[in-house]
């Protein structure tokens, strides 16, 4: 049987950062790889015809599978994504269509709690305000910083990061808060309140829900108002879940210390340039999972599931195994 070949939508960047040459060489062992040759987004077109005669794509966050796309591409047996969320997939028109789609793993719950521990002490002790005065040659006031020991950690949603994040707030010697209706917190684990009691008794409030129509501007102008006065505020899960405008106007007014943001509305879920320039807030481009053992524990997992598809397999990964018909005709089964 001929190699079955596999379109990889990174572009050269995304592939350099979100991918890597490890996984890339693994994949190319096993399949006759495409690849992106420039960073202009995929227009519809281009990607149909990009994709016609391929079995496999394994895709980035920026490429999206729309059912009208999903429509056109007759011979593809699955779609790969190579992170959890796979919001960018229609998979009811994948399963109609008989198309496999899969998801990756968690692999990015250190670097995140890494990024947002680091971004606490940055707020807390104004490191940043300091950096940016001596490299613009003032001398930085010299002001009063607060310890993270001793302070109160509110976590919005205890998933693998919140419950990452828990453990080394912990082991800082911070008292931990969670909120989140669809988990259960164990005996030994951090006290469970409601959203309101999270709010009004926390120092950080660490936004790390799961992005849903429901939680869509969770954090709005009444959760800011309810928060402790000068209490700083941190996401670093998805910008939907901000109201910007009610962000800012606590900002604006003094209501909260200051924000860490590492999401956004602005495309690919970057930080909005108007808010991220705002003196009180911390911004960074979407890089709190940018690790190499991050990246690479997600881009390798695609690479076992294509080597699972080329077997015949489902892959763990997959999200509709039960309307994978072209795998099992494509596989004999």
């Amino acid at each position: 049987m001929s190699r079955r070949t596999v379109l990889l939508t990174h572009g050269p960047a995304a592939l350099a950062q979100y991918y890597g040459p490890r996984a890339l060489a693994g994949l190319r062992a096993v399949a006759d790889v495409r690849c992106k040759d420039d960073e202009t987004p995929w227009a519809m077109e281009t990607l149909v015809a990009a994709a016609a005669d391929c079995d496999l794509i394994v895709s980035d966050r920026a490429t999206e599978a729309p059912a009208a796309l999903l429509a056109r591409l007759p011979q593809l047996v699955a779609w790969c994504r190579c992170a959890v969320d796979i919001r960018n997939v229609d998979v009811p028109a994948a399963s109609a269509h008989g198309i496999l789609v899969t998801q990756a793993s968690a692999g990015f719950m250190t670097s995140v709690t890494e990024w947002i521990v680091g971004v606490m002490i940055d707020l807390a002790r104004g490191i940043s305000d300091a950096v940016q005065a001596y490299r613009a040659g003032q001398v930085p006031p010299v002001a009063m910083g607060r310890e993270l020991r001793g302070s109160v950690l509110g976590i919005v949603g205890y998933g693998q990061i919140g419950r990452t994040l828990a453990a080394t707030a912990q082991a800082l010697g911070m008292q931990v808060l969670v909120s989140d209706p669809h988990a259960a917190v164990g005996p030994q684990g951090p006290a469970q309140v409601s959203m309101a009691e999270l709010l009004a008794g926390s120092d950080f409030v660490v936004c790390l829900a799961v992005a849903t129509p429901q939680t869509e501007n969770l954090f709005d102008a009444a959760a800011f108002a309810a928060m402790r006065p000068g209490a700083y505020f941190v996401n670093a899960s998805r910008g939907n879940l901000v109201d910007e405008a009610a962000l800012r106007d606590a900002l604006d007014g003094g209501r909260i210390a200051g924000c860490a943001m590492d999401v956004g509305r602005a495309p690919d879920q970057m930080p909005s340039s108007a808010l991220a320039a705002h003196p009180r807030v911390i911004a960074t481009p979407h890089i709190g999972g940018l690790t190499p053992p991050a990246i690479e524990h997600q881009s390798l997992e695609t690479v076992r599931q294509v080597e699972a598809l080329l077997q015949g397999r489902v892959p763990e990964g997959a999200v509709n195994a039960e309307h994978a018909r072209r795998l099992r005709a494509w596989s004999g089964a």
